[in-house]
């Protein structure tokens, strides 16, 4: 019986995580795709630091957004795939904030390949991915995670 209530509680987690995660990338859809980005909603991101529960949701979540991107199924599967690589480094190989932020601006700047397959100069495309990446998660997300860390309250909740 506790196990299935484990169970419902993640997939619960996981679901409202994925929905956030795209509301907020939507929500400013025009800054969340193309060579110029800044997807606040990256910034969801450095929940895998604190649990890697949170990364099955942060890929749905990735997913489903760029369901509805301009670059169709090429984003789909290549933006998703960076995000999923980024969720493997910060899961598995971070061991501080600003290090799992790293993870994922590195991984991120590789949607620059896409990019370039739609004409764009790869290098630009890259630097400008890992540009908007960098200032949404290492810079935005650091500060605020930042503060959040500090609530034993909250933290012990974001733990389940």
């Amino acid at each position: 019986m506790e196990k299935n209530k484990v169970d419902v509680k993640f997939l619960t987690v996981t679901a409202m995580v994925a929905a956030i995660y795209t509301v907020l990338t939507l929500a400013i859809a025009p800054l969340s795709f193309g060579m110029v980005q800044v997807r606040f909603s990256e910034m969801l991101m450095l929940l895998a630091f604190i649990n890697r529960k949170y990364a099955p949701g942060l890929v749905l979540g990735c997913f489903i957004a760029n369901c509805f991107s301009p670059f169709g199924m090429m984003d789909v599967v290549f933006g998703t795939s960076c995000t999923a690589a980024a969720m493997f480094f910060v899961t598995k190989f971070s061991k501080s904030l600003f290090g799992a932020s790293m993870w994922l601006v590195i991984c991120n700047a590789f949607i620059g390949v896409e990019l370039y397959l739609f004409g764009s100069p790869l290098w630009l495309s890259m630097a400008m991915v890992a540009l908007g990446e960098f200032l949404s998660v290492s810079v935005c997300g650091v500060a605020l995670f930042k503060v959040l860390m500090k609530n034993r309250v909250l933290m012990s909740k974001l733990r389940f």
